[in-house]
């Protein structure tokens, strides 16, 4: 049996299993119970067994509980309203006025957070009545605010970028350091966007904004404060060599944990609230990579990635044309999966792929991320466009064409990234090594 038919018969049992509506995670363990049981002779239930407790107590996966709950209690505090006020008197006079606020609010609430969903609907539940209350173009609201959320995959901490090195086994640390600058290139694009759009549009005409001094602005500023220290606390630890991931996400929940306190919004409903919605998204995540893991192994038993990665020698792709082959793989699988099953559910795969044509393995944990953040809000299963659904009441078919500019912009950015490898590869080639990590 040649690889396609294997590759054939995964996907006919894996959406099969998606298909009946069972956890992913799930139905990543039952197409590899499959393939052992069809295609190996070995012991199955012991290597499942084996697989799952070694992909489960990684010390590196640690980070992702704590990082997730640093995100939870972040977003029950008063941090959305406090950015929108600290923020709004320095972009209301840009092209563009405060739709900045959606793309610049995203960015901060990315860099604290990690989860797409929780930047969106933290950022979104504080900007949309404003800048409706304005008279802000719709469709600008909704796709600034759908796509920009999308940073929050992209800027550290990332929990897709914890996925993916946990699944490769790499450095977390270099991953996040090497998001920073593709994630602060890519919100500028986003940006550059809405000035054009500003200028061009017969649509784009706002209530201005009263005029402030600079001191009522610098006064404003000090929202802003709290949640700028916890970032450089959390960043700048790893950067600087003092904390490995893990470290930098104790920092951080300690950090965010006393920002609530000091904003008055830590209760002990919060703070139950909070590690109850924790738990509950870091299980989910450890089952998903728990199958991938035993996916992958299974995988590799039957000899598939293997097969696979020869085949692509053969056909001698350059790297280009590779990278070209997995964006549209990768955008073609983000319409039926999330973007964490997307990453453990093809690694398997990929990886070898990528090693043998002599690509950097970080570099791609970046180009990975931003093809998965085109996934979020492309339908029919973009993550971003049911969270915008349940915030503004507007059809999926609005909300996706408002979002269309920033898709495009994203490919755009794919684009910078391969020929300008440095914005991904420069700071963790330069970044000091944490002790013991």
């Amino acid at each position: 049996m040649d690889e396609f038919q294997l590759i054939g018969i995964f996907l006919f049992v894996l959406f099969l299993m998606l298909g009946t509506g069972i956890w992913v995670g799930l139905a990543l363990l039952g197409v590899a119970f499959v393939g052992m049981e069809l295609f190996t002779s070995r012991p199955v239930g012991d290597t499942m067994i084996t697989t799952i407790w070694s992909a489960s107590s990684s010390w590196t996966l640690t980070a992702l509980p704590l990082f997730i709950w640093m995100g939870e209690i972040l977003y029950r505090t008063r941090l959305s309203e406090d950015m929108f006020k600290g923020l709004s008197p320095w972009l209301a006079r840009l092209p563009g006025g405060l739709v900045h606020t959606n793309i610049v609010g995203c960015t901060v609430f990315a860099a604290v957070s990690g989860s797409s969903a929780a930047t969106l609907t933290t950022v979104g539940k504080m900007s949309i009545p404003e800048l409706r209350k304005r008279e802000y173009p719709e469709s600008m609201i909704i796709g600034t605010l759908t796509g920009a959320a999308t940073l929050g995959l992209m800027i550290p901490p990332s929990l897709t970028l914890i996925v993916y090195g946990v699944t490769i086994n790499e450095s977390i640390s270099k991953l996040f350091i090497a998001g920073v600058l593709p994630g602060l290139v890519l919100a500028s694009m986003f940006m550059g966007y809405v000035a054009i759009y500003s200028k061009v549009s017969d649509k784009f005409n706002p209530i201005p904004e009263p005029k402030m001094t600079f001191a009522e602005k610098v006064a404003n500023s000090k929202f802003l404060i709290p949640v700028i220290c916890l970032i450089m606390v959390v960043i700048g630890s790893m950067y600087a060599g003092v904390a490995t991931a893990t470290e930098a996400a104790a920092f951080g929940v300690i950090g965010s944990l006393l920002l609530a306190a000091g904003q008055g919004s830590l209760g002990w409903s919060t703070f139950v609230e909070s590690l109850m919605g924790a738990t509950r998204t870091s299980a989910m995540i450890a089952l998903i990579l728990a199958g991938a893991a035993f996916l992958s192994l299974s995988m590799g038993f039957t000899g598939l990635p293997k097969a696979l990665a020869e085949w692509i020698a053969v056909l001698e792709l350059s790297k280009f044309q590779l990278l070209m082959v997995l964006l549209v793989f990768y955008i073609v699988i983000g319409c039926f999966l999330d973007g964490i099953s997307s990453v453990v559910l093809t690694m398997a795969v990929v990886e070898p792929m990528i090693r043998t044509a002599g690509i950097d393995v970080i570099w791609f944990g970046i180009f990975i991320v931003v093809v998965v953040e085109m996934a979020q809000i492309t339908p029919p299963i973009g993550f971003n466009l049911f969270v915008m659904q349940g915030m503004t009441s507007h059809d999926m078919a609005y909300i996706s064409k408002a979002a269309i500019p920033m898709f495009l912009i994203m490919v755009v950015m794919v684009f910078v990234l391969i020929f300008v490898p440095e914005l991904a590869t420069y700071l963790p080639e330069n970044m000091r090594k944490a002790p013991g990590g």
